[in-house]
């Protein structure tokens, strides 16, 4: 859970409900494919053993002293202009957190893990 305050009082958000908020966002950006674990098995180990066996990747919420950091591991398509849908995921991220819930974000973290490569032949 993230707490925080404002002058009608304290505020817990559940650390699911931020996932949701990103995944929203980054579902908007064009040429990307989210990378939320396509493999089940990988997803209940990582899930069971808390991240031991198999690294989790889709979104990763962290708290650090001057707010949150998140971590977003994606999937583009094949010729997707990579910097400039990165930084769009960024802005949108950061933009659609500030405005559903005010929490201050230390950094959006963007890692291209893979890429659909839909051209035929390949």
């Amino acid at each position: 859970m993230l707490n925080t305050e404002n002058t009608m009082g304290k505020i817990s958000i559940s650390e699911n409900y931020i996932t949701e908020i990103v995944r929203h966002a980054v579902c908007e950006c064009s040429g990307i494919t989210y990378a939320d674990d396509d493999n089940k098995f990988r997803s209940a180990v990582s899930a069971i053993t808390h991240g031991r066996l198999f690294k989790r990747r889709g979104v990763i919420i962290r708290k650090d002293r001057n707010g949150i950091i998140i971590d977003i591991h994606i999937k583009v398509r094949y010729g997707t202009d990579i910097k400039a849908s990165v930084e769009n995921i960024v802005n949108k991220v950061s933009y659609d957190i500030k405005r559903s819930i005010g929490i201050k974000i230390s950094s959006v973290n963007v890692f291209v893990d893979d890429m659909n490569n839909l051209q035929k032949g390949i």
